[in-house]
């Protein structure tokens, strides 16, 4: 079980807004549950949203009017009969608060409001709904959550990233009519927030080595490389030539059981190796060692990988990170990664 205090510092880590001083306070927080550490990030950062100005987009309006406003637009017009009335069916651009990403966010609070959170950050979120009186709520199943941000609406990325992970933690409705939030532990969405937290971490705490999430090339025979799939790594530690790929993994069984023997998932292990061995063969005849991990989020089962293999030539490694800990003691296990392969 993650304390839901690490998650805060995980979430600090893969979005470095949260380390600013508006929000430095929630740190020191304790949160019941992950719908009061979603609250208190969303009522500190649509407060500074709200100095800074809500968003604005235009919005393309049509309605009849009896003065010309935009386009008219003259087959609705008939079609409606409208100028039986002295009027005209008018298309124009208004430029409005009713943006998609205010939507989502106005969307995001009612949510959190029939959530189990304490009256305080309730009444938190109401206050900040008054300056949302204009903008429309969503159908919370049909977000579009394939959002283009640019330089106007950069300052919205971890907001609309942290209603993501309340909307997609939204279970079932209780038989008393309330909704709850999943502790964040959600395989697939954990498994991302864990990657980019490992990944952001190396960037920003040790800067004396390269990290990032490359893609690897297939070392191919000859050119022909149609329908291979793209080789992505979650996170390349790199060091000259020095080389360490870490894919991470988010489960709830950390090993496979077949006829009560315990092994590492199979699927896992080969594709290390084949990121290892094509990133080793890249380097062909020059200096270099590439080596590999398969880092788990340490879980609550009695047997947990932590072995080394040599495996044509390379190190492959398999770990448990554990995120049950006071978070100094996860960056000494993290920091420890680093020392182990680069110092």
């Amino acid at each position: 079980m993650i304390p839901v205090q690490n998650i805060y510092y995980m979430l600090s880590y893969a979005f470095q807004v949260l380390k600013e001083q508006g929000y430095k306070d929630i740190a020191t927080e304790q949160f019941e549950n992950a719908a009061e550490l979603c609250a208190a990030i969303l009522t500190k950062g649509i407060a500074l949203q709200l100095k800074r100005g809500l968003g604005k987009e235009y919005i393309s309006q049509s309605e009849a009017l009896s003065s010309l406003r935009g386009r008219i637009d003259i087959t609705e017009s008939i079609k409606t009969q409208s100028l039986l009335r002295k009027q005209v069916i008018c298309t124009y651009d208004e430029f409005t608060v009713n943006s998609y990403l205010n939507r989502i966010i106005k969307s995001t609070m009612e949510v959190l409001l029939h959530t189990d959170i304490s009256k305080a950050r309730k009444k938190a979120l109401r206050k900040l709904m008054i300056y949302f009186t204009d903008v429309d709520v969503l159908d919370i199943h049909t977000i579009h959550w394939s959002i283009r941000y640019n330089r106007n609406n950069q300052h919205y990325r971890m907001l609309i990233s942290v209603c993501y992970l309340v909307v997609k933690g939204l279970l079932q409705t209780n038989m008393d009519g309330s909704t709850k939030l999943m502790d964040f532990l959600d395989e697939q969405r954990m498994c991302r927030l864990y990657e980019k937290f490992i990944l952001e971490y190396y960037r920003k705490e040790h800067p004396e080595i390269t990290a990032s999430a490359a893609q690897i090339p297939w070392q191919l025979d000859d050119s022909f490389n149609s329908m291979l799939p793209v080789m992505q790594s979650d996170i390349m530690l790199s060091k000259g030539n020095r080389i360490l790929i870490i894919d991470a993994k988010y489960y709830t069984h950390n090993t496979q059981t077949q006829y009560d023997v315990r092994s590492l998932h199979s699927g896992n292990l080969y594709q290390i190796f084949t990121y290892v061995k094509n990133k080793d063969a890249e380097f062909g005849d020059a200096d270099h060692e590439v080596s590999g991990m398969l880092l788990y989020a340490k879980t609550d089962e009695d047997v947990q990988p932590n072995q080394v293999y040599r495996m044509s030539g390379n190190k492959i490694s398999v770990r448990t990170l554990n995120l049950d800990k006071a978070f100094s003691d996860i960056s000494r296990q993290l920091d420890q990664i680093v020392e182990e392969h680069f110092s």
